[in-house]
């Protein structure tokens, strides 16, 4: 939108051409919803309390997260409003990319939404059942993936990427439509396993977003990415915007959701986010790295199937609880030390994985 309005107040003057350069706009983006993530968060607090909308706290979990009972819940939509009007402002809206990001993040929120309002407004501990859930993320993850793929200007955003391997790629075809669908609810659905200490989903998908706003940034460009050995997409460095619109979000929202938390974000962010990341992966071309910048999240969702599996099979337990991040509380860890130990694993792997640019 800011664009636009540049782009028509440019021939009156030079010097609103800079708003061409997705760097400026992008930091923008980032200030833009860190500001409307810190100015409204307090008010969206007090109303979250005013309205008894307060987190349920499982009995057989850790003991020390039952005085976290009542806290408000649902502050994702903080998030989500904030990346939205970041995105709305600042990103350049002829861009299809920047559409569908948009798109499926709102829409995974509204499952999210829906579920947390069944949960904690309508007393059902449930809240949407597993199979609606799923239903639901498959529908949006798989309209996203079918209009992906027929939308693709060239076989570039259909390819596979091998990290740490200059040559080794495959042309996915159909395949593309499978792959991008797994990408997008795993990853939300990760994102949501992981959202359960003060801060520990949020920080990790900030650093995430930032990791791949490099590559959505390098893709763009004709030169680096010819220079890098990666795939050119056309418009896709306009996912820049979106990226650091989430990062400034998501810390607005730390500034509150940190230890010990005032808001927790809820399904409503936490679906949202796992599936703007997964989707964001994949127009960048980088499901594998995302598998290793995403390493937390990628842990907490294998703890959880191997200790229900080994539970179904065999009767007995992994782990003393899953999600990982449970285990280290019950040997003792003390919450900060879970989070902070996590987002350091996580910014090594983020690392590792934008090393993949030249390590191969």
């Amino acid at each position: 939108m800011m664009l636009l309005l540049a782009n028509y107040l440019s021939q009156f003057h030079d010097g609103f051409g800079v708003f061409q350069y997705i760097t400026l706009r992008a930091i923008l983006g980032a200030l833009t919803a860190l500001v409307i993530s810190l100015v409204f968060g307090p008010a969206l607090i007090r109303w979250l309390t005013s309205a008894k909308i307060g987190q349920q706290v499982r009995s057989d979990g850790p003991s020390s997260h039952l005085e976290k009972s009542g806290t408000p819940t649902m502050g994702g939509a903080l998030i989500l409003i904030a990346f939205a009007v970041a995105v709305l402002l600042w990103a350049d809206l002829a861009v299809r990319q920047v559409w569908v990001v948009l798109g499926v993040t709102l829409a995974f929120g509204a499952i999210g939404w829906v579920d947390d309002y069944r949960k904690v407004m309508l007393g059902n501990s449930d809240g949407l059942r597993a199979r609606e859930k799923y239903f639901w993320q498959s529908v949006v993850g798989l309209l996203a993936a079918v209009f992906l793929y027929m939308t693709a200007e060239n076989a570039q955003e259909t390819i596979l990427i091998v990290p740490f391997f200059k040559e080794l790629n495959f042309q996915l075809g159909w395949m593309f439509i499978p792959l991008t669908y797994a990408v997008i609810v795993g990853t939300s659905n990760a994102v949501n396993l992981t959202d359960g200490l003060d801060g520990l989903a949020i920080m990790p998908t900030v650093m995430v977003a930032a990791g791949l706003s490099v590559f959505a940034y390098l893709s763009g460009h004709a030169l680096f990415s010819s220079y890098l050995l990666i795939p050119h997409i056309s418009g896709v460095g306009e996912i820049v915007v979106p990226c650091a619109a989430l990062c400034g979000a998501g810390l607005g929202f730390l500034w509150f959701n940190t230890y010990p938390a005032q808001v927790f974000m809820g399904d409503v962010g936490a679906l949202a986010l796992g599936a703007a990341l997964g989707l964001i992966a994949v127009l960048v071309r980088q499901e594998l790295v995302l598998f290793i910048m995403g390493g937390v999240f990628v842990m907490e969702t294998v703890s959880v199937i191997l200790q229900v599996g080994s539970y179904k099979l065999t009767g007995r337990r992994i782990f003393r609880m899953a999600p990982l991040h449970h285990h280290f509380e019950l040997k003792g860890w003390p919450e900060p030390r879970v989070i902070v130990r996590f987002w350091i694993i996580t910014v090594i792997l983020v690392l590792i994985g934008l090393s993949t640019l030249k390590l191969r």
